[in-house]
């Protein structure tokens, strides 16, 4: 962020040819930004000058109890496979920080994503996380990973939900931390994967009302 060049967050999948996806201290307060398709939005700013410290219990279990504008899932989160992932996808839930983020990202064989707080595929939380890859978890239906900004260690607050057949592809590469994966409500995931999108932009604003954060 030095050069002030804003990273946008991708990844690559290998199909026939390379698909590109775009997946910034301590204030908050209210920016204006212009979205993919023209249209201004208003947006919070919540962010912080270093990752959160470590908080979870890896006695415990943790599941994502996830209501959005287009109904509920919930998420079961990979604690041993993926500790520090897993408590800074905790702290800012219950810090309120994915409230009222949109899925900005939707390709239907592919993924949906979201936690940007620009909505554009450029915010962060004002800092990064290290990854966390493992080679016994794979990329498939429900999963859930860290996007980044194509380099590694660059996650932060965005993820995405595999959808489809495509998601796979990642295999190849495995290069996004995967940190949960969808325990109920995959219809609702699917049905947020078939918004239609218009020159690269969701036509439906669906957006994340809250993320509950349940120990057992």
């Amino acid at each position: 962020m030095a050069n002030r060049k804003k990273a946008r967050f991708h990844f690559f999948v290998a199909l026939i040819a390379v698909v590109m996806l775009t997946a910034g201290c301590g204030t908050k307060g209210d920016a204006r930004l212009t979205a993919g398709n023209g249209a201004e939005a208003s947006v919070k700013t919540m962010s912080w000058d270093k990752m959160p410290e470590m908080t979870i219990d890896l006695n415990k279990s943790y599941i994502a109890k996830f209501q959005t504008t287009k109904g509920d899932f919930t998420v079961k989160l990979f604690a041993n496979e993926a500790p520090v992932t897993v408590n800074n996808f905790v702290f800012l839930a219950r810090a309120g920080f994915y409230e009222g983020l949109s899925f900005h990202r939707i390709i239907e064989s592919f993924m949906i994503q979201t936690g940007d707080p620009k909505g554009n595929g450029t915010g962060t939380p004002g800092y990064s996380i290290p990854d966390e890859l493992s080679k016994e978890l794979k990329y498939e239906e429900g999963i859930v990973a860290m996007a980044n900004a194509s380099e590694p260690n660059s996650g932060g607050s965005q993820f995405f939900i595999c959808t489809g057949p495509d998601a796979a592809n990642l295999n190849r590469e495995p290069n996004y931390s995967i940190f949960g994966k969808v325990e109920s409500g995959m219809d609702v995931v699917q049905a947020i994967s078939k918004t239609p999108i218009k020159n690269n932009v969701p036509t439906e604003k669906i957006v994340i009302n809250s993320i509950v954060i349940a120990e057992e």
